[in-house]
């Protein structure tokens, strides 16, 4: 059992408890005012492993499921397991603070899931394979090409600020994922563009 599936299951777990009991929802969500006044910083982190629903956990525990594992084994033959743990935990972190700034004095700005962690997973994937084709709701995209769309619709629906999703900590969970890997083996810059001059449905 890797850590990609011990991360998994650990947020499966404390997802199905805060469904059936809203004092663990209550606890771990992330609320501006529990963190500034309060000092409960552990938040930053636990926001990340509760859910507002079946659908929204399934869908980041599945794409953390194909995704994780090459990047869990990439990292840690740099920098060990707790490497990859590392870039996991410090991924719901990062993701979530320019949101967290924003709204520091907003009390009735609340943020939960695991969509910034996964996005720094799945985009560190871009990164080492960009051709390579995933499937977005049955239909195969190269990894790439995913990418842009994935950044540019963030972004619109980011400024357009029409539904309840932290499309913010999407966008900064992308550029961790691609920064720490970069900051852990730079040489990857040059392996990726070389890879993006060369299209391997083209060779």
């Amino acid at each position: 059992m890797n850590a990609t599936i011990v991360i998994i299951l650990i947020t499966c777990l404390i997802s199905w408890l805060a469904f059936k009991d809203n004092r663990w929802f209550t606890e771990l969500i992330l609320w501006p005012p529990a963190i500034k006044r309060g000092r409960q910083y552990y938040r930053l982190v636990s926001y990340g492993f509760i859910h507002a629903d079946l659908s929204h956990l399934l869908f980041n525990m599945i794409t953390l499921y194909f995704f994780g594992s090459l990047i869990e084994q990439f990292v840690s033959n740099y920098i060990g397991v707790a490497g990859y743990v590392a870039l996991y935990v410090s991924a719901i972190v990062v993701s979530i603070l320019p949101t967290y700034i924003r709204n520091v004095d907003n009390p009735e700005y609340r943020s939960l899931g695991a969509s910034g962690a996964v996005s720094a997973v799945l985009f560190a994937f871009v990164l080492l394979q960009p051709w390579s084709l995933i499937f977005v709701f049955f239909v195969p995209c190269p990894a790439i090409v995913y990418a842009v769309l994935y950044i540019a619709y963030s972004i619109y629906m980011d400024r357009k600020g029409s539904d309840n999703i932290n499309h913010s900590a999407h966008l900064w969970g992308a550029a961790y994922g691609v920064l720490f890997m970069l900051c852990m083996e730079p040489r990857l810059i040059g392996v990726f563009l070389e890879q993006l001059s060369s299209p391997g449905f083209l060779s």
